[in-house]
């Protein structure tokens, strides 16, 4: 009966110690902020112009750009002399948001392209090419009507928060919030 004690005494002090053990390493696990939640981004220009969608939204290390048209900046008017100079435009609209919140072209991995009339992809393509002169993203076009102010293309992308982007994000202000779906 004593040995049937002792062991038992032995078995409880053993789990009190392996208990303790996992106790001490849970408490040095580094508890991360979570990255999964969006943090919804817009410049002070972009809020102004009162739009039921975020210009960008970051979730992690990747950054989510509404699709873009070859709008003026900071307003609601295309610029004038079509295709060409749409796509110009909406492709210096891209390159303007992702760098305002910390990325470049080159961190680009996926494009989406809305097209007015297919008949106008090689015009598209000529310029959308010159903003990827190396490793182009990964890309689809797709034959559209209806865009936004009758424009003639729509380009939206995704891209990588290069570097430390935590710290990145962390720098990046909001000064427009998420508005609601009008």
């Amino acid at each position: 009966m004593k040995r049937v004690l002792l062991i038992g005494l032995l078995m409880l002090v053993a789990c009190q110690k392996q208990a303790e053990q996992s106790s001490s390493a849970s408490e040095n696990i580094i508890s991360l902020p979570d990255d999964s939640t969006p943090q919804f981004l817009n410049s002070e220009e972009y809020a102004q112009l009162d739009l039921p969608f975020s210009e960008a939204v970051r979730v992690g290390n990747i950054l989510y750009l509404s699709g873009n048209i070859g709008i003026v900046p900071g307003k609601i008017e295309l610029v004038p002399g079509g295709v060409v100079a749409e796509t110009r435009q909406t492709m210096e609209n891209i390159k303007t948001t992702v760098e305002r919140f910390g990325s470049s072209m080159d961190h680009v991995f996926k494009c989406t392209v809305f097209m007015a009339d297919n008949a106008e992809r090689a015009q598209i393509n000529k310029i959308y090419s010159s903003y990827f002169p190396e490793n182009p993203p990964v890309r689809s076009g797709v034959g559209s009507s209806g865009l936004a102010l009758g424009a003639r293309v729509e380009i939206e992308c995704i891209a990588t928060l290069p570097g430390n982007w935590r710290q990145q994000a962390e720098k990046i202000r909001s000064p427009g919030s998420r508005r609601p779906f009008l």
